[in-house]
């Protein structure tokens, strides 16, 4: 353990005690934001991040521990654990050159060297290893098995090669070359012309492996997947060469043998097994940066600027079936859902805007939500065009995912009496009110922020995404009296169960008043309600802290300071003359720092605080509906949808989406857009290209001011 954590605390440039203090609370059941907010003292104030980085390399550290302890032990139990070897294996945490010293012990099917040592040709594979300057007589080894001696050789060659092939030597050789020269090319396969058109960009291409792009190694990856394309890695033309003076003596017959079986071995066994390790390791690379990529357009969503609790109507747009509307109340209560058809003939236009005028007057609505979607514009200029008698808020709602959410078992337990329209109506309106408590409900990979999500490791993806909502969701703090099961378990220390348990308890049991009250629920134990209770919040609750990021473990503490003061824990919380008398270096303990207490006071000063910004009214251009009405030269407000890592995606209220290559994106060299432009983010952008062909729209930000809104 101890040379894990020196090995972690090298790596990341963190304290050993700090690493130790930190790998000791995550083994002890605490989660990583809960570490990150209120065990400050002990981890050196490492945030989320830090967390997050030691935990993982924690798991892969100690995956390579047992890994390791298992090769010793295999080789021992053949009795070839020589002193050396141990030592190698003990001493090293590089899992590629452990494995590359396990080979030539790992059980194996029946290849070509063990036919041929199964036919006594091993001492003469040695004899020609040797490359002494002697005759060999070749015709002893010939048996009922080997009957010429070109066998004979052939076989020796075979074990020669299997040897080289496990040198470690060679193995670190060839990885070298592929590593600095390495190129990976791709060809259609023929007669797929046609068939995969929309890879003709890599139908004769190639490139440096160690130049090539995430997104182009993916798409080629997914064409070769598709059976459209051949991929292939190489390294320089001389890598034979480059390996076979390693076992290459002098210029004998003997050692041209020996360079026969060295270049065997490396077209037969070492290029094709170290080009599929870089093929793997290229591959994980690329999906990881897809995945980060992936995942920052996901914080990015999830942390969208909340309208907040307020009643409104909520819009599914769509021409010919009509537009779906629901009510919904403050909370996001379904209180009615109906059909109109602003876009049909003019009766049913007449009717439609009555029922409208009948719905904001009976429910006293202000706000409408409308899906930015098919019909989105058009609805939202009919209901402009209606005299409500007083001012209307008009969102426009990224609608992605919420055809999804509708058809969900997750909708179906919570309108199991309505169809999939009249869900995906409730969607668009409650991720108006708070898109992270309604986006939590949809897999990630239908919101439309990804790059090539369906083609990394589902595994890895999976894992980072959780990773990132639960930092979202415990950054916001959850309201515990109205969230959803799908909410509450990205809570710390909840999870599925817990949350379930959660809201079976409060619909049995009315309203938590308090935070304590968790204990009641079933299975919630001491270190769930340790882990959890912090990142609860209860609006309303007679004591101001439920409705605050202050832990529990600390209401004695405040309670102390308001005694001091000479008041009570609300006047702390409602007067700012009574805080600003606090000598916070009074109150520092073995357990509690200036950390902690800075962040108790900022939770006095603005309990329960929102960090997401408020919400900006936003409109798009009226004059363009289509492709073809986008004209080069335009300057016009937009959306960024999506963040890639060759540019970003806006969103300009049409149904093609344009896009700002990462070369317009700034005035200066730009290599990472997330550094320019976040998912949601509103901007200006100008038109310098239109494919109406290809549906392609080309935009830039260089050198266009940028609104404030």
């Amino acid at each position: 353990m101890k040379q894990i954590i020196n090995i972690i605390a090298n790596e990341i440039g963190v304290a050993e005690q700090y690493v130790s203090a930190t790998v000791d609370l995550l083994e002890g059941g605490a989660t990583v934001p809960f570490i990150s907010r209120y065990r400050k003292e002990a981890t050196g104030s490492l945030d989320e991040v830090k967390v997050q980085e030691i935990l993982d390399r924690y798991l892969l550290l100690k995956d390579i521990q047992h890994r390791k302890e298992y090769i010793l032990s295999a080789i021992e139990s053949q009795g070839k654990l020589t002193d050396d070897l141990k030592l190698k294996i003990a001493a090293s945490w590089d899992s590629t050159y452990i494995e590359d010293l396990y080979l030539p012990y790992k059980p194996r099917r029946r290849t070509r060297a063990e036919a041929a040592r199964s036919k006594g040709l091993e001492p003469l594979a040695k004899i020609i290893m040797a490359q002494r300057d002697t005759q060999v007589d070749v015709s002893r080894f010939l048996t009922a098995d080997v009957t010429t001696e070109e066998d004979a050789l052939a076989g020796a060659c075979d074990i020669i090669a299997e040897w080289v092939s496990e040198d470690t030597r060679s193995r670190n050789r060839l990885r070298i070359l592929f590593e600095k020269t390495g190129v990976i090319s791709s060809k259609v396969v023929k007669g797929k012309e046609t068939e995969g058109a929309k890879y003709r960009d890599y139908f004769d291409f190639s490139e440096p492996l160690r130049r090539c792009s995430s997104h182009r190694l993916l798409a080629m990856r997914r064409g070769e997947a598709d059976g459209i394309l051949r991929v292939d890695i190489s390294p320089c033309d001389d890598a034979v060469d480059s390996i076979a003076r390693y076992f290459v003596k002098g210029a004998t017959p003997k050692s041209e043998l020996v360079r026969k079986a060295v270049s065997d071995a490396y077209s037969r066994l070492l290029k094709p097994s170290i080009e599929n390790e870089f093929a793997s390791l290229s591959k994980r690379e690329a999906d990881l940066e897809a995945i980060e990529v992936f995942a920052a357009n996901l914080r990015g969503l999830l942390l969208s600027p909340p309208l907040g609790a307020r009643s409104m109507i909520a819009i599914d747009p769509g021409f010919r079936t009509g537009c779906k509307l629901v009510v919904l109340d403050a909370q996001g209560s379904m209180l009615h859902h109906d059909t109109i058809y602003p876009h049909g003939k003019s009766d049913q236009r007449v009717y439609a805007e009555m029922q409208l005028l009948r719905l904001f007057s009976r429910y006293d609505i202000h706000v409408v939500a409308i899906g930015s979607g098919t019909a989105g514009r058009e609805t939202r200029q009919f209901i402009e065009e209606i005299d409500m008698g007083t001012p209307l808020d008009i969102y426009m709602v990224n609608e992605d995912g919420a055809s999804v959410y509708s058809a969900s078992e997750i909708a179906r337990r919570e309108f199991p009496d309505h169809d999939v329209t009249v869900r995906g109506a409730v969607s668009i309106g409650r991720r108006l009110m708070d898109p992270l408590s309604e986006l939590v409900k949809i897999d990630p990979k239908s919101l439309g922020v990804g790059q090539y999500q369906h083609d990394v490791d589902q595994s890895l993806l999976k894992k980072k995404l959780a990773t990132v909502t639960e930092s979202c969701v415990n950054n916001v703090g959850v309201n515990l009296n109205v969230a959803s099961a799908e909410l509450l378990a990205y809570v710390s220390g909840l999870g599925p169960a817990l949350a379930n348990n959660i809201v079976v308890y409060r619909k049995d049991n009315g309203a938590f008043s308090r935070r304590s009250d968790l204990l009641k629920v079933p299975r919630l134990g001491a270190k769930a309600y340790e882990q959890c209770a912090g990142f609860l919040r209860i609006p309303g609750a007679d004591n101001p802290l439920d409705n605050s990021a202050v832990h529990p473990e600390r209401y004695k503490l405040v309670e102390r300071i308001a005694k001091d003061l000479g008041c009570t824990t609300r006047d702390l919380v409602g007067k700012p003359d009574l805080r600003s008398r606090i000598h916070l270096a009074d109150y520092i303990g073995e357990d509690v720092g200036m950390e902690t207490l800075a962040d108790i006071m900022k939770e006095l000063e603005k309990p329960g605080r929102d960090p997401r910004q408020q919400l900006a009214k936003f409109t798009f251009e009226d004059s363009i509906s289509d492709i073809e009405d986008v004209k080069e030269g335009m300057l016009l407000p937009g959306i960024i949808a999506n963040v890639t890592n060759f540019g970003c995606f806006v969103d300009l209220g049409i149904k093609t989406k344009g896009l700002v290559h990462v070369s317009q994106l700034s005035e200066r060299r730009v290599n990472d857009p997330k550094q320019v432009v976040r998912v949601q983010q509103y901007v200006t952008v100008k038109v310098i290209g239109v494919d109406l062909e290809r549906k392609r729209i080309s935009l830039s930000m260089k050198g266009v001011p940028q609104d404030s809104y």
